[in-house]
C-alpha cells in the first residue's frame, strides 16, 4: 500500500456528479484526441482510472484501455459503465501494481501523481510506467504547476475556486513539499456546507523530468493543455510526455 489516501464509497458515489463539467464532451474531447493519437494502434493503461471519466470514452474511441485503481468503490462505479472484458481494471496502487502485457501509452491525469505523498513513491510510479511500456511507448502526466508565487510571505493559503457552491483553497508545507486542498461545498439550499480535505505532494516539471530519467524515459514534449498550447512561465498546469527509447 502506498501513502495515497483511499477514496471511500461516499466519495465514489458523488464523484461523477461533482465532476460533470469536467466530464462533458467539450471538456474531454481535446484530452481524448491527444491520448488516442499517442496510443495509435496499441493499448493504453490508465493509472488511477477512478470511475472511468477518461478511460471509458477513450475505450469507446476504439483504444483498448486497461486500468489500475486503488479504491475499490471507485472501480465499482466504473463497472456500471464497462464490464471487465471491455475495460479490465486491477485493484492496486499505481507505484507497484503490475498488469499483464505491454502498452504503447500509460497515462495519469488530473494531478493524480500528487496523491503519492513521497518523492520515492513518485519515482516508483515513473518506473512502473516504464515497466509497462513497449519500446517507443509514452508516459503522459497532467499536473498543475505549484502556485507558490501567489503565496506572499506570511500567507498560508492560495484559493483556487471561489463560487456560489464551492470554496476551495490550498495550504502549503514548503519544507515537506506538501499541500492540503480544502473544499467547502454547499449542499442543498439550507446553507449547509460539506467540508473535505485531501493531501498532495506537489512537484515541479523539472523534478518530474529527473524522475523520468531515473526510470529510463526521455522528455518528448510539454504543453500547457490538451489542446497543445505552448507551456510558458504563466501556465497553470502542464501536459508532459516522456518516451521509452526504442
Amino acid at each position: 500500500m502506498t501513502s495515497s489516501e483511499l477514496w471511500t464509497r461516499a466519495t465514489a458515489d458523488r464523484y461523477d456528479a461533482e465532476e460533470a463539467e469536467n466530464s462533458s464532451h467539450a471538456a474531454l474531447e481535446p484530452a481524448l484526441t491527444f491520448l488516442a493519437e499517442l496510443a495509435g494502434d496499441g493499448r493504453a493503461l490508465e493509472f488511477a482510472i477512478g470511475t472511468g471519466r477518461v478511460g471509458v470514452p477513450l475505450r469507446e474511441r476504439g483504444v483498448p484501455v486497461a486500468g489500475i485503481e486503488l479504491s475499490e468503490p471507485m472501480a465499482a462505479v466504473l463497472r456500471g459503465k464497462a464490464d471487465e472484458d471491455a475495460l479490465p481494471v486491477t485493484i492496486g496502487d499505481m507505484a507497484t501494481t503490475v498488469v499483464p502485457g505491454e502498452f504503447t501509452l500509460v497515462y495519469l491525469v488530473y494531478n493524480t501523481i500528487s496523491n503519492l505523498l513521497t518523492q520515492d513513491e513518485q519515482v516508483e510510479c515513473f518506473r512502473n510506467a516504464a515497466r509497462h511500456l513497449a519500446p517507443g511507448g509514452r508516459f503522459v502526466i497532467e499536473l498543475g504547476v505549484p502556485p507558490l508565487r501567489f503565496l506572499p510571505p506570511g500567507q498560508a493559503a492560495v484559493p483556487f475556486d471561489v463560487s456560489d457552491r464551492h470554496l476551495g483553497f490550498d495550504t502549503f508545507d514548503l519544507v515537506e513539499q506538501l499541500l492540503v486542498s480544502h473544499h467547502f461545498t454547499r449542499e442543498g439550499e439550507d446553507g449547509h456546507y460539506r467540508r473535505g480535505a485531501s493531501r498532495h505532494r506537489y512537484a515541479w516539471p523539472a523534478e518530474l523530468d529527473l524522475m523520468a530519467r531515473i526510470a529510463g524515459l526521455e522528455l518528448e514534449q510539454r504543453v500547457a493543455d490538451w489542446d497543445g498550447s505552448p507551456f510558458t512561465d504563466d501556465s497553470a498546469k502542464h501536459i508532459s510526455v516522456w518516451r521509452k527509447p526504442a
